[in-house]
């Protein structure tokens, strides 16, 4: 079970009233009801919700399809104006929203005013970032928003290793940026944001996971989390799959071969309590569905809750209770298989 970290519970605390802890009692009583009746059963709105500030990045991942820039959907940056018309109809029910689907938030240079209109919201925000915008100006500027956590890729602790997955990437300019938020959270005197180092394990950077706990530690991080990497060719072998087993999504059979530990059971947390929007306002069911292929509504034309409430919503929700294995996204999902250490 994930550590809890004083400051950071208490902002996310800080954020409840009376109608968002109703609105979480009614998603989750329904989320169970669906579970024993086989059958959607939807109440309230989701309490989290991931808004794409844009699909644009400035590495090269190989398992990515920012890096990769292999997207069929359009590219682009959220508008503020339209992010903000959006919150004003959800910010009473929502809890959590995570700036991030695909691409580098800091990229969008409006990203940070969002931030801000969120705060002004009372609701708790995160963000991910590959860390290379966050030199001192964005520093400060981050810590006056009122981000709640910010989430930096740390994928390795030397730049040979570090660039092995995070290709084009510079780890001096990263770790500078996570020292730059720690120093103007000590001069402005802040708790927040609570600043994590995700270590993405892969096989080359496996041995390097002691490293970057001391690292972390003698920068002034907050936490670190290590998270599993999604592969998408990962049936026959891949150079990327961990060799420490605990580390990988997947497992490797007598004959050589690797599947997936996920047993894939037929119900879904996340299609009750969250979704994602993507930078033009489509709404797509989780994070897993990248190229935004199973598009369930369309901002521009219908209101969060036509949508939420809608056919589409309904069943997509009917199949994936039917046989999670056969919906596509699925199949490579790492809900029940992520690792976390503190």
């Amino acid at each position: 079970m994930p550590k809890l970290y004083r400051h950071d519970f208490l902002r996310l605390l800080q954020k409840l009233s009376l109608r968002k802890i109703a609105n979480i009692i009614a998603v989750t009583a329904a989320y169970f009801l669906t579970r024993a009746f086989k059958r959607p059963v939807v109440w309230g709105k989701p309490f989290t919700i991931s808004f794409e500030p844009t699909t644009a990045c400035n590495l090269r991942c190989p398992e990515c399809p920012s890096g990769l820039r292999s997207f069929s959907r359009p590219t682009g940056n959220l508008r503020s104006d339209f992010f903000r018309q959006t919150l004003d109809e959800l910010h009473r029910d929502l809890l959590y929203l995570i700036f991030y689907f695909q691409g580098e938030p800091y990229i969008n240079p409006e990203f940070l005013e969002m931030v801000e209109y969120a705060h002004s919201k009372r609701i708790y925000t995160i963000t991910s970032t590959n860390g290379h915008f966050l030199n001192d100006e964005n520093a400060r500027k981050t810590v006056c928003s009122g981000l709640d956590r910010l989430i930096i890729s740390v994928d390795g602790t030397t730049q040979e290793v570090y660039q092995q997955y995070r290709r084009a990437g510079n780890l001096e300019a990263v770790l500078q940026g996570a020292r730059n938020i720690v120093k103007w959270k000590r001069l402005l005197g802040k708790p927040h944001p609570h600043v994590i180092f995700q270590f993405l394990v892969v096989r080359p950077n496996e041995h390097q996971i002691g490293d970057v706990f001391r690292l972390a530690r003698e920068i002034g991080v907050d936490e670190v989390k290590l998270k599993t990497a999604q592969i998408y060719d990962y049936a026959s072998g891949n150079p990327l799959i961990p060799s420490i087993e605990r580390y990988s999504r997947y497992q490797r059979l007598p004959d050589g071969s690797y599947r997936i530990k996920n047993a894939l059971l037929d119900h879904c947390w996340k299609l009750w309590h969250a979704c994602v929007i993507t930078w033009n306002g489509m709404v797509v069911p989780c994070c897993f569905d990248k190229d935004a292929r199973h598009l369930l509504g369309d901002l521009k034309s219908a209101s969060f809750n036509q949508i939420w409430h809608g056919a589409s919503y309904y069943q997509f929700r009917k199949q994936l209770l039917q046989g999670r294995k056969a919906i596509d996204i699925c199949a490579n999902c790492s809900e029940g298989c992520s690792v976390w250490r503190e």
